[in-house]
């Protein structure tokens, strides 16, 4: 019962030590990313991209609650996707770190 316990304690270690890289490689994606964002956007805010931005959220301030609703879950279901394919991306580049 004890060997037990303690292999069960080990894989949760070990499974804690895999998701903590993950995490890792996730945030620094994540700060990679808007570093980059800002690099790209830094002084080209135009004229024509302020008032796209301004027409937007007029359009989203003027939208029922049932079309609110639902560009909100496309936008969710989007993230979803993009979180995956980042987590997939991450555990490869894991994968092959670990086998170096």
């Amino acid at each position: 019962m004890a060997n037990f316990f303690k292999k069960a304690f080990q894989d949760m270690k070990e499974s804690t030590k895999a998701q903590h890289e993950v995490d890792k490689a996730n945030f620094e994606a994540a700060k990679a990313e808007a570093k980059a964002n800002f690099e790209e956007n830094k002084f080209h805010n135009t004229y024509a991209k302020a008032k796209a931005d301004a027409k937007k959220s007029w359009d989203d301030a003027h939208m029922s609650p049932s079309e609110r609703a639902a560009k909100m879950q496309e936008e969710r279901d989007a993230q979803i996707a993009d979180a995956k394919a980042r987590t997939e991306t991450a555990n490869a580049r894991y994968e092959a770190a670990k086998k170096k």
